[in-house]
């Protein structure tokens, strides 16, 4: 990550995400929610971090560095964070856990690889007596918290994007390709739930592909498969689940010579820079120096033995654990029209960042400059 998108992460976290989270208020001050554990173990406390994979931009840029401020932050410097990432593989993450298990943490954040495999990991880190916060993804397993973004309104704010781009194209004729995340991840069903139930009627779902491992060179296999399939001339959008996989569908559909809007998720850089150029219609925007500094400041508060009264604001249920007090945080629709109010306004990426040499004539001409 280069420093001047590691300063200006963090300083969203530790800044303009202070706003939001200051009716929360801080570990030491809820002295009330707090019981005997939480006088002893103070400050000192260890927190583990399992991330799951590398594929995609976010983790090692923003969320990890946010957590691990936002942790020293709480702690007046005295809490660290043991970091280990699992690349996309369950098992790895299976004996991640296990490793934070034997060396003790006092809390664990786990963004599950596959929600459903990590239940009996979690359940062995709480029979050790380990909190554990799903993060992002919703794990199973008895998990004391969970924070992520309104999955299901994702999917929702993609399918009317995409109608929006397709205009009088729009018809129940109209054939799209949906590119969906991978099954193993619980938010892609939250993301498709939300999708389909825009487009559904209103276009022809003509493909649809649960995308293994949300890998960009497996969505473009499979976008490849569905021009193959329908004709590059019946083909008048694409339903991506997010900007790595729009990436991999969009070097397809440039190889066959079409030209089509595509969705996605993420804010990634890339993505962003794709807006700009029209490649890409639109993404995701999810603040994750907000979700970063909420599941710290849950993560802290559980490592020192208090209760999350005053952070958690409402309560979800997974398919193992029902009221699982949970934070979610908004979305946003994220086209070339307001990228200065996103992520250039909350730090993300500078202008700089976004118009190179190679996107500066496109980015003046949307008034990027």
């Amino acid at each position: 990550m280069n420093t001047r998108m590691r300063r200006a992460a963090v300083a969203v976290a530790a800044g303009a995400m202070a706003v939001s989270l200051a009716a929360c208020g801080s570990a030491k001050e809820s002295k009330g929610d707090s019981d005997t554990s939480s006088s002893k173990k103070g400050d000192a406390i260890t927190v583990g971090l399992l991330l799951p994979e590398n594929q995609t931009a976010r983790y090692e840029k923003f969320d990890y560095p946010i957590i691990k401020k936002q942790v020293a932050d709480l702690t007046n410097g005295k809490g660290k964070v043991v970091y280990a990432n699992a690349k996309q593989d369950a098992t790895t993450q299976s004996q991640q856990v296990d490793t934070m298990v034997t060396n003790k943490v006092d809390v664990l954040i786990v963004d599950a690889v596959d929600a459903k495999a990590i239940a009996n990991s979690v359940k062995k880190a709480k029979d050790a007596g380990i909190p554990v916060v799903a993060y992002d993804r919703l794990a199973e397993g008895p998990i004391d918290a969970y924070t992520s973004f309104d999955n299901e309104e994702v999917g929702h704010a993609q399918g009317k994007a995409l109608l929006k781009a397709l205009g009088s194209k729009a018809k129940p004729s109209a054939k799209i390709v949906m590119m969906n995340g991978a099954i193993t991840d619980p938010n892609a069903a939250f993301f498709k739930k939300g999708a389909l139930a825009e487009l559904k009627g209103k276009v022809d779902i003509a493909k649809s592909y649960d995308t293994k491992e949300w890998k960009p060179e497996n969505a473009n296999a499979n976008m490849e498969g569905a021009i193959s399939a329908l004709g590059k001339k019946n083909i008048v959008g694409v339903y991506s689940a997010n900007d790595g996989m729009a990436g991999g569908i969009i070097q397809a559909l440039k190889s066959a010579g079409i030209s089509v809007p595509v969705t996605g998720q993420d804010a990634e850089l890339a993505g962003v820079q794709r807006i700009v150029t029209g490649d890409q219609y639109m993404s995701v925007y999810k603040s994750y120096p907000q979700e970063a500094a909420v599941v710290a400041k849950m993560a802290v508060a559980l490592g020192k033995g208090e209760k999350l009264d005053s952070i958690a604001t409402s309560k979800v249920d997974s398919p193992t654990t029902k009221q699982v007090p949970s934070v979610i945080v908004p979305v946003i629709s994220l086209t070339k029209d307001n990228i200065k109010d996103t992520v250039i306004k909350e730090g993300f990426y500078t202008v700089a960042d976004i118009c190179t040499a190679k996107y500066k004539k496109a980015c003046d001409s949307i008034g990027l400059e």
